[in-house]
């Protein structure tokens, strides 16, 4: 079990799972070494395969493999798994434990259910740090700004729990998120002066975000550049995020000439800053960033929406797939949608395209979008006035969120985005990011 361990956390499942196999005796700390393994290297799905052996086989559970299992499936996004993780939970008398209730809240804010969140939160007796902080950075991914500060103040009152830095990121992402910069200001200054909490990088990180969220991107760069700590990559992630919502190419460049030292490999940066110079029309400096990219071998991460039917199986599309079984039924229905949605005022937003090719074909390319896909499968298989949940790996576009928008008002369903940012909730033709993602 501890060579399991140790393979487990250098990140080597395979030889992890030899060793497993090996083992004569598979007491529960050996299977949990597994499934947490298997969590903790993003392999959610063999994590489950894992829980759901042990539940198989009547192994025993305790805390520290149910908080695998939850982890798996908050990563997944996957509603069902996550009610059935809670079920095992509360049968074998885990309800009420403040770690495992904790791990619930936070587990079904990521799987989009965030009234459920709270309803384990308001339904536990013990709460700490942990427990707060959870609730907290869950209102904030949702958009639910003024209530993750009525809880903070909640949290507060109470003689018990004090705020720790996870608290405050939670609080100044649901600033930014919202928009609220005033309140940022604010409890970041708190967060010092009344907590002596000393901002670490990534609360700098959240303040970056935004203020360039607010269109403030010249002081986003001055924050930064009176940091008290050294800026990481999140920081200048940010603003180079920033950059790309208002279209500041001369801030852009700054941010990725630091991003580009600081994490050579990562391909999202020089996409990011590839798609500002290109919103921009500055088709010779993005050939550079292409030329770039290519030189140093990285290629972009592709574009992948996971969509959760009645029965459980999740269904993954990728950007133009044709993979799928229903692919020519998705595709049509996409095509009336569109034509729908065209008819109640919708206009493709051709920039969310980033090449230099003609408007037919940008607009083609936008059809084939991987959350569009899901969508389109969505309604197939559940039908209007329903809930549609989809989580993706990247951020969604801009074309893609006012067609989530629209769609939402045409076939009367609420839709769920969960991209790699936040959670975007659109019902009535509106969205609770209220146009700040």
């Amino acid at each position: 079990t501890s060579i399991v361990v140790a393979y487990s956390k250098s990140g080597d499942m395979g030889c992890a799972e030899e060793v497993f196999a090996q083992c004569p005796v598979k007491d529960m700390v050996a299977w949990t070494a597994m499934l947490t393994g298997y969590a903790q290297n993003s392999m959610p799905a063999k994590a489950l395969e894992v829980f759901d052996r042990m539940a198989t086989i009547g192994m025993g559970i305790d805390e520290v493999s149910l908080t695998g299992a939850i982890s798996a499936c908050a990563q997944l996004g996957a509603v069902r798994r996550a009610a059935w993780v809670q079920e095992i939970a509360e049968r074998n008398g885990f309800g009420q434990n403040v770690i495992v209730g904790s791990g619930l809240v936070d587990m079904y804010a990521k799987c989009g259910l965030i009234d459920e969140a709270r309803s384990v939160f308001d339904g536990m007796q013990e709460k700490n740090v942990y427990t707060y902080s959870s609730m907290i950075v869950g209102l904030a991914s949702h958009g639910r700004a003024k209530e993750a500060i009525a809880l903070f103040k909640d949290m507060v009152r109470r003689a018990d729990v004090v705020p720790n830095h996870v608290t405050f990121i939670g609080l100044l992402t649901a600033c930014s998120h919202a928009g609220m910069v005033r309140d940022g200001h604010f409890y970041f200054a708190q967060m010092k002066d009344k907590y002596g909490i000393l901002p670490s990088a990534d609360h700098y990180t959240c303040m970056v975000d935004l203020l360039g969220r607010a269109g403030l991107v010249d002081e986003a760069l001055d924050l930064v550049r009176s940091m008290i700590v050294e800026p990481h990559g999140g920081v200048w992630g940010a603003l180079l995020g920033a950059c790309r919502i208002h279209g500041n190419t001369d801030v852009a460049k700054v941010a990725a000439e630091h991003l580009f030292k600081l994490e050579p490999e990562g391909i999202g940066n020089y996409v990011l800053l590839s798609n500002t110079l290109a919103s921009a029309g500055k088709w010779d400096e993005v050939s550079k960033v292409r030329k770039l990219m290519r030189t140093r071998g990285l290629k972009k991460d592709p574009a992948v929406s996971s969509f959760e039917g009645r029965d459980g199986l999740v269904h993954q599309f990728f950007a133009g797939d044709n993979s799928h079984p229903k692919t020519n039924e998705i595709k049509k229905a996409l095509l009336e949608l569109a034509a729908k949605l065209k008819h109640a005022g919708y206009v493709p937003i051709l920039t969310s395209i980033v090449y230099d090719v003609s408007d037919g074909e940008k607009e083609r390319l936008l059809m084939g979008h991987s959350e569009k896909l899901a969508l389109s499968f969505g309604l197939l298989t559940l039908g209007s006035r329903c809930t549609i949940r989809i989580v993706k790996n990247l951020r969604i576009c801009d074309d893609c969120h006012l067609f989530m928008r629209l769609a939402s008002r045409i076939e009367q369903a609420e839709i769920i985005v969960r991209d790699n940012m936040r959670f975007h909730h659109f019902k009535d033709g509106e969205c609770s990011c209220g146009g700040f993602w």
